[in-house]
């Protein structure tokens, strides 16, 4: 019996927990998406149980209003910690949300069958709550501990795909410790990529702490800033193409995964030199979201198998974006995956579903589908 129906013998609907905001410095996008799904989510099929994980990493219950959530001119969303915390509590049978505060008894706050977590960067998409929800046997929706950890960090990432077979562009890699130990030649050597060159944290999202870097002198701030994200820092060189985005959703079963129709993203308003934070999340006319895009029908048909196939390289369940580069020579670069893209009904990832003929809401419950479905465990 599937968890979904085992919800319905019992005479309820299955209790969907958003879990969202967490420690990283994505915290507020991730409440912007929690936003979107709570506000699309289908409430006659799920008990939603919101639950907001505040910066010092106090999990609470919050507001079930997308309002109190969404992204506002005057300020960005955030979970504030409360006088009452939430905990998951495992047993081997299922598992609930206990409320405990200082000098009260716990209480329960009954059985969840699922967890939806919308949380972007460290502490959240990177295999770290993965891993929690896997030692208590809970389903989740999205990508397993492996596929997140690998889809974090920018690095390793590269890595599989070279691996599978993928293209990827000319990049280094600066460590804590290399830097540490001689900055200088660390310099010297993403001196010798192609400017111009993009200086990113390892393991963050959102465009968080990336510089482009169109002069050397500039490059050891760029390096400094990605380090206030992330002690780890690839350095890529800067790939002229098309900016290419497809929509992996995993298939029923052992059916291959989905994949969108490419979308492409032109930035072409604001005074963006690139697909920043800003034009993201902030100005809603920074950049535009052709889909499908103008592609030939077989370099369209190539990187919707060359989406799949990332999608697999990285034992990825749930969904991905996976975004490439398309040169003037025909040629196809992987830039990277996200195992838990931007979740808005404005976001690409769902926009380009829309596009394909699977809606905001009816792309949230296939996700849950998919995540009660599946087994607890290894798989």
């Amino acid at each position: 019996m599937s968890e979904t129906t085992r919800g319905e013998a019992h005479g309820r609907r299955p209790r969907v927990a958003v879990l969202f905001g967490g420690r990283s410095s994505e915290h507020a996008v991730s409440c912007v998406t929690a936003a979107g799904v709570l506000e699309a989510i289908d409430r006659t099929k799920y008990d939603v149980v919101p639950v907001g994980i505040a910066r010092n990493g106090q999990w609470s219950l919050v507001s079930a209003d997308p309002a109190s959530w969404s992204l506002r001119s005057e300020s960005l969303p955030e979970v504030t910690p409360g006088e009452q915390s939430v905990v998951l509590s495992a047993d081997g049978t299922g598992s609930e949300l206990v409320a405990h505060a200082d000098g009260t008894l716990p209480r329960s706050l009954g059985r969840i069958d699922v967890v939806f977590p919308v949380l972007h960067g460290p502490f959240g998409e990177d295999g770290t709550l993965q891993g929690m929800l896997e030692m208590a046997d809970i389903r989740y929706v999205g990508a397993g501990v492996l596929a997140s950890a690998v889809g974090m960090d920018k690095h390793y990432m590269k890595v599989v795909f070279e691996a599978a077979g993928l293209k990827v562009g000319p990049y280094e890699v600066i460590t804590d410790r290399q830097w540490e130990k001689d900055s200088e030649s660390c310099l010297e050597r993403a001196s010798q990529l192609a400017f111009p060159l993009f200086v990113k944290p390892a393991r963050a999202g959102s465009s968080m702490g990336i510089t482009r870097v169109t002069n050397p002198a500039n490059l050891r701030a760029a390096i400094e800033t990605a380090r206030g994200h992330d002690p780890k820092v690839v350095v890529e060189a800067g790939i002229v193409g098309r900016e290419i985005e497809v929509a992996v959703l995993q298939g029923r079963g052992t059916e291959d995964p989905r994949t969108s129709s490419p979308g492409e993203i032109a930035v072409q308003n604001g005074g963006h030199e690139w697909y920043d934070f800003e034009a993201k999340y902030v100005d809603g006319a920074a950049a535009e979201l052709s889909c499908p895009a103008d592609l030939p029908e077989d370099i369209e048909a190539r990187v919707r198998d060359l989406a799949g196939l990332a999608f697999e390289a990285v034992g990825g369940e749930g969904l991905s974006r996976v975004d490439f580069f398309y040169t003037p020579a025909g040629n196809l670069i992987i830039n990277e995956i996200n195992t838990m893209p931007g979740f808005t009904p404005i976001s690409m990832y769902p926009q380009m579903w829309a596009k394909s003929g699977l809606q905001y809401t009816e792309l949230i419950d296939e996700l849950i589908s998919l995540a009660l479905e599946r087994k607890t465990g290894l798989r």
